[in-house]
């Protein structure tokens, strides 16, 4: 055998030895199933496009929904996915971990507004200052998300408490309450838009990142109230809200806090290769940290876990987290 053919030889062995051996990563492909909040659907629709550009084998597919309701699809329903993200990342420590996730990975914020369109009722009046006296007049039509499924409803109504407390006015979350009818209760946020672009809704609680993607007029609040403060905290902690719990006839007390997302994998994911191709683009300054900052939604960068959670995370995220309490 000549020297050059047995040199081809140990290469061709050598090279088939990489593939086999342990932990040696293919391509990522298959499907990628992600649950995650409405008001993250833009940026990770835009996410989701250059991740398919970069991993052509993948198969991104997604279902946005209330972040408790889509928590719950997973603990409760059974449903398999891959990742879940949520608009609270309370949700996936109270809904998923320890038993369905290991860690819950802080990676973007946001405030709540208050969004209208040209044709809302007094839309040339309202301001900073007196959106409260607008919401309270006779035939306006104002609503928000459930809070049972959807973060964003419990958190507008933090708002509405907040503000009966920084303006001083007693009784105020009550007659604001007693202005919006149950009708005005949508499942999730992002169900409000169409109402509001259609002319059957004057205003509607929203992201600020919701309304910036959909282009909406909208109110900015005092950073008493629009829970995007974190110096404010100590303050958001004097709202509470209670929802259903996890079995029929519970409860759940939300205690206000700056908005802060969380994302994570789940323990059993289907396609945990995928996953973590996914999350690492996610969690990468220049790819999905940089969607959401140019879409209104601030990014954690790098993006923040606890202690405990950076010893459970996949080797491959570590170097693109920090540890934070």
């Amino acid at each position: 055998m000549s020297h050059r053919l047995t040199v081809i030889i140990a290469s061709l062995a050598m090279a088939l030895v990489l593939v086999l051996a342990p932990g040696a990563q293919a391509e990522p492909s298959g499907k990628l199933i992600i649950f995650h909040a409405g008001s993250l659907s833009v940026p990770f629709a835009a996410i989701e496009k250059n991740f398919e550009a970069k991993y052509p084998k993948v198969d991104v597919l997604r279902e946005a929904g209330g972040s408790t309701k889509m928590a719950r699809l997973i603990s409760e329903v059974g449903k398999p996915a891959d990742i879940m993200a949520s608009a609270d990342y309370v949700v996936i420590d109270k809904n998923l971990i320890p038993k369905f996730a290991s860690w819950n990975a802080r990676f973007a914020s946001n405030q709540m507004v208050l969004c209208y369109t040209d044709q809302s009722k007094f839309a040339n009046e309202i301001n900073g200052d007196n959106w409260a006296d607008i919401l309270l007049r006779k035939g306006v039509v104002w609503g928000h998300s459930d809070p049972n499924l959807d973060p964003c409803g419990y958190r507008s109504l933090m708002v509405l408490q907040l503000a009966e407390k920084f303006y001083k006015r007693a009784g105020l979350y009550d007659q604001l309450l007693a202005n919006r009818p149950e009708k005005n209760v949508r499942p999730k946020s992002v169900e409000l838009i169409s109402l509001l672009q259609s002319g059957h809704m004057d205003y509607a609680w929203e992201y600020l990142s919701v309304a910036v993607q959909h282009n909406l007029k909208y109110v900015t609040l005092d950073n008493h109230l629009n829970l995007g403060d974190f110096d404010m905290n100590a303050f958001y902690a004097t709202a509470r809200v209670k929802v259903t719990g996890k079995e029929p006839g519970t409860f759940i007390e939300r205690v206000g806090a700056s908005i802060t997302y969380g994302i994570t994998q789940i323990d059993k994911a289907p396609n945990p290769e995928a996953a973590e191709a996914f999350l690492a683009y996610l969690f990468d300054p220049e790819g999905g940290l940089k969607i959401l900052k140019e879409m209104g939604q601030p990014p954690f960068a790098p993006v923040q876990v606890t202690a405990k959670g950076m010893e459970k995370m996949p080797a491959s995220l570590k170097a693109l987290a920090t540890v934070s309490e």
